[in-house]
């Protein structure tokens, strides 16, 4: 349980030692603040929440971040605080080429240099697209300065001709039939128009929702957060409550290695595992875990003991993808809601996380929805084991690679 937390004073932050002593220094960053349009007020004694955006042309999951940024700083003006929004390296999985996975250790380098570097004592990061996620939480967990996640959100479902279109997996299947012959032009050009019906990730359970679910397991965002469709106007409000928080855990001193625990990742991959989530997920997270000092392996994967999620869920159906997911009011992972089917399987947080504050007290978001249970009975799996794939594969390759040079 979360005990109180000593709280930090205006002269312990980070951002006093650029604009609070009377010094030349502190006087020319006082004055470049002005040159912007501040005054002494807007910055003065206030906690300076950088806003790592990870908008771009090039990124059509995040197109609508230039608006969620500016509702990110109306809820930390709401709360106190002074914004300053830093664009940082985009990967656009849709358009990047060969694969985004060569560049998220240079966005992770690039989140820690630009906290390092600037007058920041607590951020908010802005991410989605697959690569996006992993990446600003491990450059803000080794910068460790107090960090909340914001979530792109999924896109809404495809359409077409009255059935529902899945983004990827609906790619494959119909383009195989395209290529026998069984789907002719006029109707291609019809999904093409309709399976991506507006900005956000993919609406299936792939690497972006896989993460982004993850991450609220983790404790790095609002209860909730990952499944709010990024149309939806219950994402606006997410991004304003979430630089609210932003500025008490500043004050709270709550940053991500006392979040990332062991057990956060546990309950991150059970997360994952639930969900019937993307393998991807295996990856990401052992290179965060690292990032924290926590204990993460295959092992964990494949031993984990988790109920996968009942069939009438599972995000990668095109029948029912995240958008229902949010309409039926289930986050991805409620940690703190009772006979969830699945409380049993998470560890319940032994120190405050985003969703948690310093006096026990859940931050909740204003879905106005209900919370409806998402997990089957643990003793009616979806399926019986983990990532047994993952050993499968590794098998393989390992043989393989034994076979002699000819």
């Amino acid at each position: 349980m979360a005990v109180m937390r000593a709280r930090k004073g205006p002269r312990d932050l980070r951002s006093y030692r650029w604009f609070g002593p009377d010094d030349m220094r502190s006087f020319g960053h006082r004055s470049r603040a002005k040159q912007a349009g501040f005054s002494s007020e807007d910055i003065s004694g206030k906690p300076v929440i950088a806003i790592l955006n990870t908008w771009s042309d090039a990124n059509p999951c995040h197109t609508h971040f230039r608006i969620r940024a500016e509702e990110v700083k109306r809820g930390i003006w709401q709360a106190g605080g002074f914004p300053m929004e830093i664009p940082v390296l985009t990967l656009g999985e849709t358009f990047m080429k060969p694969s985004t996975l060569l560049y998220r250790n240079l966005l992770a380098m690039d989140a820690e240099e630009a906290l390092r570097a600037y007058p920041a004592d607590g951020v908010v990061l802005m991410a989605g697209c697959d690569k996006t996620v992993p990446a600003l939480v491990m450059g803000a967990t080794s910068a460790n300065l107090p960090a909340l996640l914001v979530p792109a959100g999924p896109m809404l479902r495809g359409n077409w001709r009255g059935q529902f279109l899945g983004s990827g997996s609906d790619l494959w299947k119909y383009w195989s039939e395209r290529r026998a012959g069984t789907l002719d032009e006029c109707s291609w050009g019809e999904m093409e128009d309709g399976i991506a019906r507006s900005y956000g990730t993919c609406m299936t359970m792939g690497t972006a929702s896989t993460m982004a679910a993850a991450v609220e397991a983790l404790g790095l965002t609002l209860p909730g957060a990952s499944s709010i469709p990024a149309a939806d106007s219950a994402h606006a409000r997410m991004a304003v409550a979430s630089g609210r928080r932003s500025v008490e855990m500043v004050w709270e001193n709550l940053t991500p290695r006392e979040i990332l625990t062991t057990k956060a990742f546990e309950n991150a991959v059970t997360a994952a595992m639930a969900l019937g989530g993307s393998t991807n997920a295996i990856i990401h997270l052992i290179a965060m875990a690292g990032r924290a000092g926590a204990d993460l392996d295959l092992d964990r994967f494949e031993n984990a003991r988790v109920v996968e999620a009942h069939p009438r869920f599972v995000a990668v159906s095109v029948d029912h993808q995240l958008e229902r997911l949010a309409q039926i009011g289930a986050a991805v992972v409620e940690r703190f809601a009772v006979g969830n089917g699945a409380g049993d399987l998470f560890h319940p947080p032994d120190v405050p996380t985003v969703g948690l504050g310093s006096d026990n007290r859940v931050v909740a978001l204003d879905h106005g929805r209900r919370i409806l249970p998402v997990f089957s009975n643990e003793s009616q799996p979806f399926l019986p084991h983990g990532s047994n794939m993952v050993y499968a594969e590794l098998a393989l390759r390992e043989k393989r690679e034994s076979r002699p040079m000819l």
